[in-house]
């Protein structure tokens, strides 16, 4: 199969890579662009493990074709770091708070929780359980995560 090359925005920098047109974004992310932050779960989107932000949509890029994100932002839980590489505020929170163990769902949280006080810098428990929804936990029960993106909105309130 002929392979297409792919322009994108990954994380703030321009990327080139050739797929082919079957490739998901998931592993284009991964097997051709070395983001291995986006974590591969049911394949099916339906865990929430490979949710990115896609022009700044919370979006599950096992569901996603790499050549439809031709031109598009997309930002990974690499994207979430600091200028200097150290975990950003939300992630401090989480780890903070315990809202994460075995971690595997954790960069879909983390991404969703992102979109989430990008666009809600005050939430309700009840936006919090909304915005993570769509993304499945076996480890910390959720109260963790909840509690944790409190405390990010909490610290970035007191911070402006």
């Amino acid at each position: 199969m002929n392979k297409v090359e792919i322009n994108l925005t990954l994380n703030g920098e321009t990327r080139s890579a050739s797929a082919e047109p079957r490739t998901t974004l998931l592993d284009f992310l991964r097997d051709d662009l070395g983001g291995t932050g986006t974590h591969m779960g049911c394949e099916h989107g339906v865990c929430g493990a490979c949710t990115i932000l896609l022009d700044g949509v919370p979006v599950r890029a096992c569901l996603i074709f790499a050549v439809q994100c031709e031109g598009l932002k997309i930002t990974t839980v690499e994207g979430l770091l600091d200028a200097d590489g150290r975990p950003g505020d939300l992630q401090e929170a989480f780890r903070e708070a315990h809202g994460l163990q075995c971690g595997y769902c954790t960069p879909g949280m983390l991404v969703s929780a992102h979109a989430l006080l990008a666009r809600d810098p005050d939430p309700s428990d009840e936006a919090i359980r909304e915005a993570i929804g769509g993304n499945l936990c076996r480890c910390t029960g959720y109260a963790q995560i909840i509690d944790a993106i409190r405390l990010a909105a909490a610290n970035r309130s007191s911070m402006s």
